[in-house]
């Protein structure tokens, strides 16, 4: 009997032993099978398991919380169980997608995936001809403006999921009680260039395209990190100022937004890069032309179907007149009706980068054709 007393612990030990091993194989089941690769973005967070993707993405106004969170299962398979309880599951490859903005219309078209995008919003900001034929000819919808879409027509299109770009405090109105997925592109509210670009893996995942997308954004990297390292044997850093006066006030991107940081890497000593955060600040005129009066260029946006001159800038506000670059003609503008410029600055930053770089050190890209900045015309 004492010996039998005795085995009693080595049989529990055992038990003990071979339940720990099948605990850890189970557990093992939904352990991570790729860790996260994302490097640059900080609101983009993608785990792949054996049996789905989870995609999270973090509040860019409320960086402690959580915005939204994903779950990509294979349309092929069977819904597995135990999947994340506080996910959004979407099967993938979507098959009918409407995409709100251009930016994400080109995208889709760029991953070749246009065949899986039924509708869109706004087609006056695209610059596409092929997705403007197809909206000509049917094959791609037009569901009117992204602030209110035609809610029936997405309906009526068996539309799979939403893309659309959200803002701070607001929502996707009626589009939210339709049941369809709506995926959060928050990509613009990431404050370094590539983590804009980085954001195509996700979007790759949801259409089906993911070697295309790492594909696209692997070439992305290399070329601007080149081109950053190129801009880093300038001897000379230029000033700059960004933009111009809206209303009564001058929206002046921070220092740490990506486009503070894109001129930064093109070799430039931007004026405003003591601001802090990455979003845009208000600043009155007179702050800004105290501080920015003296650059050696500014450089702006418009959109408009007719070319912008200075006749056109002094007649919007007169004191314009006063900054030094305005007086050495050294402003230089992008149209973003005619240029592809909102189209390329997420997945190709790196050519809004060589533009910047061969306007303040053209000796570093000789014979380099612009695309989008050009000097504003008299």
């Amino acid at each position: 009997m004492r010996r039998t007393w005795m085995l009693v612990p080595l049989f529990v030990l055992l038990g003990l032993l071979l339940s720990s091993c099948g605990g850890r194989q189970a557990a093992a089941q939904s352990e991570l099978k790729a860790a996260d690769t994302i490097r640059y973005a900080r609101n983009l967070h993608i785990e792949y398991y054996d049996d789905y993707v989870s995609v999270r993405i973090r509040d860019p106004w409320d960086t402690l919380r959580q915005r939204q969170h994903y779950v990509l299962v294979d349309r092929q398979r069977n819904l597995p169980a135990g999947l994340p309880q506080d996910g959004i599951v979407i099967r993938v490859p979507v098959e009918k997608a409407v995409i709100y903005t251009s930016v994400h219309t080109a995208i889709a078209e760029e991953l070749g995936a246009l065949d899986r995008v039924c509708g869109i919003c706004e087609p006056q900001y695209i610059t596409s001809p092929v997705v403007l034929q197809r909206v000509a000819e049917g094959r791609i919808a037009d569901l009117g403006v992204s602030t209110s879409p035609n809610v029936e027509g997405i309906i009526d299109l068996g539309t799979e999921m939403i893309v659309a770009s959200p803002f701070e405090n607001s929502g996707y109105g009626s589009a939210e009680k339709l049941g369809i997925p709506i995926v959060e592109a928050a990509d613009y509210m990431e404050n370094h260039p590539l983590g804009r670009t980085e954001w195509v893996l996700f979007y790759g995942l949801l259409l089906g395209e993911r070697e295309a997308a790492e594909q696209i954004f692997a070439r992305t990297e290399a070329r601007y990190n080149e081109l950053k390292a190129l801009a880093a044997q300038a001897t000379q850093h230029p000033t700059v100022l960004l933009e111009r006066r809206y209303g009564n006030s001058w929206a002046v991107p921070a220092g740490e937004s990506y486009i503070g940081v894109m001129h930064a890497d093109a070799g430039a000593d931007y004026v405003f890069r003591h601001l802090p955060g990455a979003r845009s600040v208000h600043l009155t005129f007179e702050s800004v032309f105290d501080q920015a009066g003296d650059t050696d260029f500014w450089f702006l946006k418009y959109d408009t179907r007719t070319p912008f001159t200075y006749a056109l800038l002094a007649r919007e506000y007169e004191p314009y007149a006063n900054f030094r670059p305005w007086k050495e003609h050294r402003i230089y503008a992008c149209n973003t009706i005619t240029s592809t410029y909102y189209d390329d600055i997420t997945l190709h930053p790196d050519r809004v980068l060589e533009d910047l770089i061969a306007i303040y050190h053209p000796d570093l890209l000789p014979g380099h054709v612009q695309r989008y900045y050009f000097p504003l015309d008299d």
